[in-house]
């Protein structure tokens, strides 16, 4: 229906960002963890507020850095656990159809977002 509000599911901000988190960006790839990550991963990590989402998280929704906009294409199989329990998701920017990791959130390819400790990170 036209002038239905988007509704919004998951909303957090990114509290710290790892000295190497940025290495991953050669690979389409970003990894986040809430702030209780591991010391192995802390370094590759940007930090997120634990939050829970509130519905099933499916292709075709958007995921979005402040203003920047994402296409959600496929969606591993224990994302929303791991994402709701540990703020642990890794995102691959390669427009991928079909989910080949379980944990990996795959969204459109295209120039990676600008992140920055503050930035804001929903999934409507």
């Amino acid at each position: 229906m036209l002038g239905e509000m988007i509704k919004m599911i998951f909303e957090t901000q990114v509290t710290n960002i790892g000295p190497e988190a940025e290495m991953f960006q050669a690979e389409n790839m970003l990894i986040f963890f809430g702030n209780e990550a591991p010391d192995t991963l802390a370094d590759y990590c940007y930090n997120i507020e634990l939050k829970a989402s509130t519905e099933e998280i499916l292709p075709g929704m958007t995921f979005s850095f402040d203003d920047q906009a994402y296409q959600i294409t496929a969606v591993g199989d224990v994302v929303k656990k791991n994402l709701d329990d540990l703020g642990h998701i890794t995102l691959r920017f390669d427009g991928s159809t079909e989910a080949e990791l379980p944990g990996t959130l795959y969204v459109e390819a295209k120039e990676m977002p600008t992140i920055q400790v503050g930035t804001k990170i929903s999934i409507q």
